[in-house]
């Protein structure tokens, strides 16, 4: 057994991945803190091939060296909007007609295990800021939310793991072929 080179791993250029069939998933990034995180998320999502990012309030943007020290080319990959207002891309991707679902820890969120997207529907994910989760001000316009299930002493997950966790099931629920 051998590692294999990145030659060998036969990834689209930048180009390639403009005009690649996406997944049809938004995630809107309401005030995240963490340029570190930002970045992250922006890699994650190009390795799930996702739509675009919304990147709300104070949530940072590229080009920033901290962002792009985590993101290793991905904010060059992926498309993604800036909202001063996170209520604004959230009203926005429902006239677009995108289920939204807040990733939250919510009185009525569902478990992320029971949660099976629709192989047409359009998503918008919302992920809120590390220490206070999403703005309440979105609550009133979500469609459903979904909690990642934990078994420890913790409350929460990292904002960029969360982002992991969900993409990866709902690529497994849609089963999209790449």
């Amino acid at each position: 057994m051998r590692k294999l080179k990145n030659s060998e791993l036969d990834r689209p250029s930048v180009e390639e991945f403009k005009s690649l069939h996406k997944m049809p998933i938004v995630i809107v990034l309401d005030n995240i803190r963490s340029l570190n995180n930002i970045g992250s998320i922006f890699r994650t999502s190009d390795a799930f091939r996702i739509e675009s990012l919304h990147l709300c309030g104070i949530t940072g943007t590229p080009p920033h060296r901290e962002i792009q020290k985590t993101a290793l080319g991905a904010t060059e990959s992926l498309d993604w909007l800036y909202f001063q207002n996170t209520v604004d891309s959230v009203k926005y991707l429902k006239e677009q007609h995108y289920r939204i679902i807040a990733v939250e820890q919510l009185d009525k969120s569902i478990d992320l295990r029971s949660f099976i997207p629709k192989m047409s529907e359009k998503l918008a994910l919302v992920f809120g800021n590390e220490i206070r989760g999403i703005s309440d001000n979105i609550l009133d316009f979500i469609d459903v939310g979904i909690e990642i299930p934990q078994f420890g002493t913790k409350h929460s997950f990292n904002v960029s793991i969360s982002t992991g966790i969900v993409l990866w099931h709902i690529f497994n629920q849609i089963k999209i072929s790449v």
